[in-house]
């Protein structure tokens, strides 16, 4: 049976994934700003591997976790 955190983090999934879609386009914008020939689909892919390091980095950080 799942546990309540589970059923409340199903109950809010696709809001999740659309913050983090925005959190991506977010800095998809500022990159576009700084270089306007940008080459998007890089740029996508270095925003989302930045968005997983600080993830683990945040994960590593909570309290009981296991040092890295």
């Amino acid at each position: 049976m799942p546990h309540l955190e589970q059923l409340e983090l199903e109950a809010h999934r696709e809001q999740l994934e659309a913050d983090v879609r925005q959190l991506v386009d977010k800095y998809l914008t500022i990159a576009e700003w700084d270089v306007p020939e940008i080459n998007e689909p890089l740029a996508i892919t270095l925003i989302i591997t930045a968005v997983r390091q600080a993830l683990d980095r945040i994960e590593h950080a909570q309290p009981g976790s296991a040092p890295a």
